[in-house]
């Protein structure tokens, strides 16, 4: 018998077979959060997780149009490989797709027999490790917002908000959504199990949110990762299409990714709570806090990792584009909740719905333990409304100047690994420059008949 030949994976596979089941949609993330994936016929189980699947690196370092961006060790390697083997702990049955369940999948390189080093699922698991030698568990968090678009054929985008209602921010119900996307989304993702708790209707029309539980950072991020892919592809079986673009109207606000973060101690308590301390915050939170402001120019570019991403920021829009804190202040980059006790935690309202859930919360975790090994106090709180240049000082404006303090803050990147960071930078880069030779809608309409 065989080492992944075991009575383990043969009950997996009577299991399933007993349910009906016979594909498992192994998924893992790509470098932009997007899930790549094969599907397994049942039968193949066992050897699937003996031998693992097989596929092409440069998986992590191709575009969303197909492009396989040069990033070291792939193109210039020859394409080697890395090996995927299902995770069968994460398998859950699609209430959508009869006869397929899905599992995560971990990702492995051969040359090393250790994690690739552009798994991010990988990377947030070897932060979550230094987090652990400081005696703390992180518990995250997530809400997401997205829009949902139907087809509108003869139109520049070929897309339109479904519906496109204005004013019902923050409703639930026919008025804003007659369709009754969210009411059939929220109990499609109950079922396969991501721990949704709560929905609505959000400020723009088309636009919804979706907020999942609380739970151990790599499980957080885990159901963030697959909560976007099944949305997406909800979405995809109606006929629509539900986007995490940050921004994909000019005429509307952009869609958020707001992280929860607090930490449990050593013996499970909260470990941001403090009744003595600074504003009910213990010396953990606000150092850890101090962190996440110190090191938020080189946060943006996993918060707000698209070209797109940073036509959210701006006056008025509820998104943060200032380094700043404030007691339950929504015009701040963390908003410090009002609850304390268990209750105790920091929201960073940096994030846009395009982040990868993997490196947003990795890269957050790192600038708060940076923050709590540097031990030192965050500045007063804002108060007010903020977006104040005379008080706070200005996040990257463009996602250039992001991957530009990304590289230069050599604290943050240390931590996340040199291996991670080059094919970032390398991916993201490229992405500048395809943008920049790209001859845009508004460049013709604004130039071509007069000039």
């Amino acid at each position: 018998m065989s080492a992944h030949d075991t009575p383990d994976i043969r009950r997996h596979v009577e299991r399933l077979t007993a349910d009906g089941i016979d594909v498992v949609r192994v998924i893992y993330p790509d470098l932009i959060g997007t899930d790549r994936a094969r599907d397994v016929l049942v039968d193949h189980l066992p050897a699937a997780c003996e031998h693992g699947l097989a596929f092409c690196k440069a998986v992590y370092h191709t575009s969303p149009q197909g492009d396989v961006v040069p990033v070291a060790g792939g193109l210039d390697a020859g394409l080697p490989d890395v090996c995927v083997r299902p995770d069968l702990s994460t398998l859950a049955a699609l209430p959508w797709e009869p006869g397929v369940a899905v599992c995560l999948g971990e990702v492995t390189d051969p040359a090393t027999s250790g994690p690739a080093a552009e798994s991010p699922r990988d990377l947030l698991r070897a932060v979550l490790a230094r987090c652990a030698a400081q005696g703390l568990r992180p518990v995250v968090g997530p809400e997401l917002e997205y829009f949902l678009l139907e087809p509108a054929p003869g139109t520049p985008a070929g897309w339109r908000r479904a519906p496109e209602t204005t004013g019902a921010v923050y409703t639930a119900g026919l008025r804003a959504d007659p369709g009754n996307h969210l009411l059939r989304t929220l109990r499609q993702l109950r079922d396969l199990g991501l721990g949704v708790v709560t929905g609505n209707h959000e400020f723009d029309g088309g636009q919804y949110e979706i907020n999942l539980t609380h739970s151990e950072a790599l499980d957080a991020a885990d159901r963030a990762f697959r909560f976007k892919a099944a949305v997406k592809e909800l979405a995809r079986g109606e006929g629509n299409l539900a986007t995490f673009m940050a921004k994909p109207f000019g005429d509307a606000g952009g869609s958020g990714f707001h992280l929860h973060l607090s930490c449990q101690d050593a013996e499970g308590g909260n470990a941001f709570d403090d009744p003595a301390g600074a504003h009910g915050l213990s010396v953990t939170a606000r150092h850890a806090l101090a962190g996440i402001l110190a090191h938020a120019p080189a946060l943006a570019a996993l918060a707000n990792p698209t070209v797109n991403s940073y036509k959210r920021f701006g006056p008025d829009t509820l998104a943060p584009w200032l380094i700043d804190w404030g007691l339950d202040n929504r015009s701040a980059m963390v908003r410090v909740p009002p609850e304390r006790g268990s209750g105790s935690r920091l929201e960073l309202r940096l994030g846009d719905a395009s982040a990868n859930p993997y490196l947003l919360v990795a890269g957050t975790l790192a600038a708060a333990l940076l923050g709590i090994q540097a031990a030192e106090e965050p500045p007063a709180p804002l108060e007010g409304y903020g977006y104040d240049t005379a008080r706070s000082a200005v996040l990257p404006k463009d996602l250039p100047a992001a991957l530009d303090a990304l590289e230069a803050d050599t604290a943050l990147t240390d931590l996340l690994g040199k291996g991670f960071t080059t094919s970032y930078l390398s991916y993201k880069r490229n992405e500048v420059e395809r943008f920049q030779r790209h001859v845009t809608d508004w460049e013709f309409t604004e130039y071509a008949y007069h000039l």
